[in-house]
């Protein structure tokens, strides 16, 4: 299959007569691993479920929402692989023009807040219809009461505004699969690991964090309720959450396992015709193409924990990364691909010089609740080591058909400066053989 369905004539070729899931999503609709709306996609298809995809629906009639009818399990609703505010503002609150991810660049596509758009969408065109599930950067990180900078206000959790039945948080591959298993089964969800939905009591042994109310009338409640919620995001040592709203709860579930090696290697080896759906095309190109077309995700997670950035409650902070034999891989078949000129745009994660390594305390007893892996300096558990990255660039850059590998993620300069052995000889082969043109650094 080149492509999931986004019409009713793909449903025909394929001889599906009804979708299990429909995918409803703030971005176009390009097939490649970077799309998290693809990638769920392509993992619920591997994994037995019909799934369709309606990208950035028409918001003005029901002609897209309807194009593919009703799921007979569930939609799943994401803004896109960015977060609609950040997709449509800068950070002085002015409108952007230009959307990377809608065809001929011109952000006339996603709605702010996207996803309680989608969601009213949805029950607008199919009265008590099957449930809707949230999920993507955009849910997750709205996932408990949280400050709007867009409105300078404290907001429920997503799930109230959008009155949806569920919230899948952070990489999610596992936990969608068990809640189509659990529906398609008729069993229950509401145990499943790495979501959120609403209830009317507390299950037993939750920890409560301070009520919507509370942190709307004091800083310091909300200051507490933070680093409640930040410091439940391991999967080993997490406990479930959750937050009075109103006169019910929200009710967040402990995170779900981090995925193994194998598997997330499993996820990586799905077919992908990197390119944007042929629908497409009439409307223009899709820029993050350019980008994202040719780049290998070689790890998962982060543990630099600055204070601006979403991922460790996101994709946690632990660091989980592919075999070297998945990575190389995915790079030979980038060779056999027809628009492909021997450059590979990226091989990195949220900070690329993290592959091959991790505190091996961490990954048995999780993460350590008073101390930092590498503020205000590089913890000694955790020996960084770059010999496995250099390793990979060097064999990646080694394929027949690749002339260069860049690395156009961040690296972390305090960890390079801790490996004595191979920090160096890192960054020799950076400056040589990987930068084109700027070198990002996290901060």
């Amino acid at each position: 299959m080149k492509y999931l369905p986004v019409t009713k004539d793909e449903l025909k070729q394929l001889n599906w007569d009804s979708l299990d899931i429909i995918l409803v999503s703030g971005d176009s609709y390009i097939d490649s691993p970077y799309s998290g709306t693809a990638l769920i996609g392509r993992y619920l298809t591997k994994n037995g479920f019909r799934v369709g995809i309606i990208p950035q629906p028409d918001l003005h009639s029901g002609v897209d929402i309807t194009s593919l009818g009703e799921p007979n399990l569930f939609w799943g609703v994401s803004g896109g692989t960015v977060d609609s505010m950040v997709a449509n503002y800068t950070a002085s609150k002015k409108r952007r023009k230009s959307d990377d991810f809608t065809p001929g660049g011109i952000n006339n596509k996603r709605p702010d807040r996207a996803v309680i758009v989608y969601s009213n969408l949805i029950r607008k065109h199919f009265k008590h219809t099957k449930p809707i599930v949230l999920g993507g950067i955009e849910a997750s990180l709205r996932r408990v009461a949280h400050y709007d900078f867009w409105t300078n206000k404290l907001r429920k959790s997503i799930l109230f505004d959008a009155k949806a039945d569920m919230l899948v948080y952070g990489m999610a591959e596992k936990t969608i699969v068990q809640v189509a298993h659990a529906m398609r089964q008729k069993k229950s969800w509401q145990e499943i690991n790495g979501l959120c939905y609403i209830s009317n009591e507390v299950p037993e042994n939750y920890k409560e964090l301070p009520s919507f109310d509370e942190v709307q009338k004091s800083k310091a409640k909300f200051t507490k309720m933070f680093h409640l919620f930040y410091n439940n995001n391991d999967p080993i040592t997490a406990f479930g959450l959750a937050q009075k709203t109103d006169t019910r709860f929200l009710i967040q579930n402990k995170p779900a396992n981090h995925l193994s090696q194998k598997e997330l290697d499993n996820i990586f080896d799905m077919d992908f015709s990197l390119d944007a759906h042929p629908s497409h095309s009439k409307d223009g190109k899709v820029k993050a193409l350019d980008t994202i077309k040719f780049s290998l995700t070689t790890h998962r997670g982060c543990y630099g924990e600055c204070n601006f950035c979403a991922i460790a409650v996101h994709q946690g902070q632990t660091v989980n990364w592919r075999s070297e034999k998945s990575i190389l891989k995915e790079a030979k078949k980038f060779t056999k691909h027809k628009s492909f000129k021997g450059i590979i745009s990226d091989a990195g994660g949220p900070t690329a010089n993290m592959y091959g390594f991790e505190c091996a305390k961490k990954i048995k007893k999780g993460c350590c609740e008073n101390k930092r892996c590498i503020s205000p300096v590089v913890c000694k558990s955790l020996k960084p080591t770059h010999g496995s990255q250099i390793n990979l660039l060097n064999n990646i850059q080694n394929i027949d058909g690749v002339k260069k590998v860049f690395i156009a993620s961040g690296i972390r300069y305090d960890m390079i400066v801790n490996d004595k052995q191979f920090g160096q000889k890192y960054v020799n082969s950076l400056v040589k053989k990987h930068t084109s043109g700027q070198l990002k650094v996290a901060p």
